[in-house]
């Protein structure tokens, strides 16, 4: 199989398919301005191929803020793509689509990953994805687009998620989700005086939020939203780590990207080194494939600020890009399998 990437900085769709021909899966990156244009015009293009799209920046080894990026596979690909709506509601009342598209697709573990952009309400919406998927073992990578819409097959969709299934029929897949934060000193947390609706984090051990960050890490109220980038936290999952950003400041309370519940278990983050995780990841990834067709991931806005800050981020897709052909999108929060993550990457690898 093949992965194409093409772009267009001032959002000239005929322009990023330059080249483009008998794609069988399309991946839609735009800006707000113009998706809806977008979509119509990449229907007409490529009547009936299966196509996903969201608002967000794309990359391969260049950087797409305000264009267009497509991202299609091809020669070598049996890919479905379609819709839950409802997504903040009910999602699981359209689980009979997912159910047909994985028998229709017919794949498995090895060979087989769900790549999905989500309107919101991600935890939900994982849960009742990998309801599915995890019959036949089959691992998802996705993220969280902007202005809470996505499209499936040329449609626009408000409050929903967009999947695209897709077996490689030339070899393996393989999904992987990097953390470049460790756990800070010996901070242990009980979550309390939560809002799961509003992702809000009312106390910690029995203690304001706010105050408990500002105690540890010596910050003002104007720098908790930028000090999140270096120490956010992260609740416990097994020998795991999920990462929950800071969105906001709600009184003497803190308002989450993800959801936390009463009684979770957090500890405190803080920044490794970067550039040696990225390392070790692109090695781990060339242990695993002896030959790689492409490289498909997600990275979150925070992981982008932050890179970008330091004067790292073309250096990072310079890296990504010696793997073969990268290409991706930032979202506003990460999927892997049926994990709801924030400042992390996760990337699917075909063989």
């Amino acid at each position: 199989m093949r992965q194409f990437f093409g772009m267009s900085q001032s959002g000239n769709l005929k322009d990023a398919v330059r080249g483009l021909n008998n794609p069988q899966l399309i991946l839609l990156l735009s800006n707000g301005d113009q998706f809806e244009k977008h979509v119509k015009q990449l229907e007409s293009l490529y009547p009936k191929v299966p196509s996903i799209g969201c608002i967000g920046m794309s990359y391969d080894n260049r950087i797409v803020e305000k264009g267009v990026g497509i991202v299609a596979f091809l020669d070598g690909v049996n890919a479905v793509a379609n819709v839950l709506e409802e997504a903040s509601v009910m999602p699981v009342k359209y689980i009979e689509r997912l159910e047909q598209d994985v028998e229709k697709v017919d794949g498995s573990q090895k060979d087989t990953v769900c790549i999905d952009f989500c309107s919101g309400n991600d935890a939900c919406v994982l849960t009742t994805i990998h309801s599915v998927l995890k019959h036949r073992d089959i691992s998802l990578v996705g993220g969280t687009g902007d202005a809470g819409k996505v499209s499936a097959n040329g449609k626009v969709y408000e409050d929903a998620v967009a999947y695209v299934l897709i077996r490689n029929i030339s070899g393996r897949v393989k999904t992987y989700k990097e953390n470049i934060y460790h756990q800070m000193g010996n901070y242990h947390f009980i979550a309390s005086k939560t809002n799961k609706a509003e992702y809000i984090l009312g106390e910690l051990n029995g203690r304001p939020a706010k105050q408990v960050y500002q105690e540890i890490l010596h910050v003002t109220d104007k720098e908790i939203l930028t000090q999140t980038f270096k120490n956010p936290f992260g609740k416990l999952n097994g020998n795991d780590i999920c990462i929950i950003s800071i969105k906001d400041i709600s009184g003497n309370a803190l308002t989450c990207f993800r959801q936390v519940n009463d009684s979770d278990a957090l500890v405190l983050l803080e920044l490794g080194d970067y550039q040696e995780v990225v390392k070790n990841t692109i090695q781990k990834i060339r242990n695993d494939f002896s030959s790689i067709s492409a490289v498909f991931s997600v990275n979150c806005l925070f992981r982008y600020l932050l890179f970008t800050e330091n004067n790292y981020m073309q250096d990072y897709l310079n890296e990504m890009h010696t793997l073969g052909n990268h290409a991706g999108f930032v979202g506003y929060g990460e999927h892997y399998n049926n994990q709801f993550v924030n400042q992390s990457m996760t990337c699917v690898v075909f063989e």
